[in-house]
């Protein structure tokens, strides 16, 4: 057997022999991309002491990443599979690899949203070639077990990531947890190269590139206006760029439908289990994000945990994740797809709502059921959406496929973190002024309001001043703590409502076993055909 996988998977001569050792390496290159996202966490607080962020700064520097990384999925799993599917992870692993370099050697923070800007272009890259390669590579029979791996990997780095860069900080700069990447990708890069055979689209005409920049314009609109609204505001900007992203979805699908080989064929979302799937995804990484997002606050702000001992905490959400997915990979193909993923979103959704008993007297133990619950559920229900999803498109569109399951991933896990994020900080503020309004001067009030992590330093500073001290001090770090347990309380609330009505509208859109008969018996008889191929060939 030849050093490097140069035959195309679609020459091989049944399945591909080392398709399991491949899903490895896409696994691996899938770690390496949430990973970079969760590890921001646990490292912001190093970040904006050293470059002095403000708080819209931090949130650029977080959501850098996510602008390019959501907008240009689509298009460029398109591009993959037009020329090479192992092609494009490989370049989006160096692009990735570069963008990380950039970010662990610069200390202006212009430079560091950059350096996450171009760390998502590549994620954009990697993310939708490692679903399509999974996909081309897997035979249909073998295929909902490699997507349950590869969405089980996805769990593993929301925890994987803070843990990570909980290590790094412990001896190392802030820079890092950029660095740390670059060995990953060139490990893939190598594990790529000598195990993942290369795929194209056989029959795919040419890319739709209007439809693929108004899909960038759309996306990249609706994703700056979620971040940029919620948390600074509803100017000119936000305003501006929802107008812009509520055209640019309206021109996309007029084009699309009169297009005679549209980018994303949007007639499927008339398919319920395609815009069931895409929606118990997006609700699922809405409530799972946006939670994730301020326990670890908690954890760290007000239970004073390192940004390993909060790496370590999540643990148990990654062990829930593979816990969930062996239950999926069992009852799945016996129960079907509604099956899994509707109570999948109620047990996400319990867990969600479970955080409104959280007060400023809580511990770890009190998020613990939630973290399990949350972990258990992505585990129990995505990788049977994701599977469905995929299974929309034909081979020529795997890319798209993939980047539209990404997409609706990353959109939800953008509007989590961005609205919830806005609610909590609105609860906090609220709590906090009426706790110790006339209490602080305006200007240190304001510092205090701006975030956790702000009050707590203003109430350092109390406790060095003439006019303060320990007691004092001791007074605001209370206040802050119990405005921020009230705002984790007040947005789980609302966080929870909403799980609970996504639910309920993937309860109804998604079809039961009985109304996808037609579907199963088709990927039967795929199945079936595979079977015999594979038997004639032995003879």
């Amino acid at each position: 057997m030849p050093l490097f996988a140069n035959t195309p998977v679609e020459r091989t001569n049944g399945p591909y022999p080392r398709r399991w050792w491949a899903l490895i390496v896409l696994c691996l290159s899938l770690l390496l991309v949430v990973m970079a996202n969760t590890s921001l966490i646990v490292a912001a607080p190093a970040m904006t002491k050293d470059l002095q962020l403000s708080s819209s700064d931090l949130q650029w520097v977080i959501d850098g990443y996510t602008v390019p990384y959501a907008a240009l999925m689509l298009v460029l799993g398109a591009i993959g599979d037009k020329y090479s599917r192992r092609g494009a992870l490989i370049a989006g692993l160096l692009i990735f690899a570069g963008g990380s370099v950039m970010g662990s050697l610069v200390h202006r923070t212009d430079l560091v949203i950059t350096a996450r800007a171009v760390m998502g272009v590549g994620a954009a890259v990697v993310m939708p070639a490692t679903l399509s390669l999974l996909v081309a590579i897997f035979p249909k029979r073998e295929r909902a077990k490699a997507i349950t791996a590869w969405t089980a990997t996805s769990g593993l780095a929301i925890a994987v990531g803070p843990l990570v860069a909980g290590w790094l900080l412990a001896d190392h700069a802030w820079g890092s947890t950029f660095l740390i990447n670059v060995p990953i990708a060139v490990v893939a890069v190598i594990g790529a190269l000598v195990l993942v055979p290369p795929s194209k689209a056989a029959a795919m005409g040419r890319i739709d590139y209007v439809g693929g920049l108004l899909s960038m314009v759309s996306v990249g609109s609706l994703v700056y206006a979620i971040i940029e609204g919620p948390h600074f505001g509803w100017g000119t900007g936000p305003i501006t760029a929802a107008v812009v992203a509520g055209v640019g979805f309206v021109a996309f699908t007029l084009w699309e439908l009169k297009h005679p080989h549209p980018m994303l064929d949007v007639r499927k979302f008339a398919l319920r289990p395609f815009s069931g799937s895409m929606l118990a995804v997006l609700f699922f990484f809405f409530g799972a994000y946006g939670s994730i997002y301020y326990s670890t606050q908690f954890l760290q702000f007000v239970l004073g945990y390192d940004a390993l001992e909060t790496g370590v905490r999540l643990l148990p959400l990654a062990g829930a994740v593979f816990v969930g997915a062996a239950v999926t990979g069992r009852l799945t193909p016996k129960l079907g797809v509604k099956a899994m993923v509707v109570p999948g979103m109620i047990i996400g959704t319990v867990g969600v709502f479970l955080l409104t008993l959280i007060s400023k007297d809580s511990a770890y133990t009190d998020f613990l059921p939630s973290l399990l619950l949350l972990g258990f559920a992505i585990g129990l229900s995505v990788s049977p959406a994701t599977d469905t999803i995929m299974d929309s498109f034909p081979e020529s569109e795997l890319g798209v496929g993939g980047g539209a399951n990404d997409t609706s991933l990353e959109l939800g896990g953008s509007l989590g973190i961005a609205v919830l994020g806005s609610l909590l900080g609105t609860a906090y503020q609220d709590k906090l002024g009426d706790l110790v309004g006339g209490h602080l001067p305006a200007a240190a009030l304001d510092t205090a309001k701006e975030s956790v992590g702000g009050g707590l330093a203003v109430a350092e500073q109390v406790a060095k001043s003439p006019t303060g001290g320990p007691q004092q001090a001791h007074a605001l770090v209370n206040a802050v703590n119990e405005s921020f347990a009230h705002g984790v309380a007040h947005t789980s609330l609302i966080g929870g409502i909403i799980m609970a009505a996504g639910a309920l509208i993937v309860l109804a859109v998604l079809p039961g076993r009985k109304a996808a008969g037609k579907t199963d018996g088709k990927d039967r008889q795929e199945e079936a055909g595979e079977v015999a191929k594979e038997g004639a060939e032995v003879v």
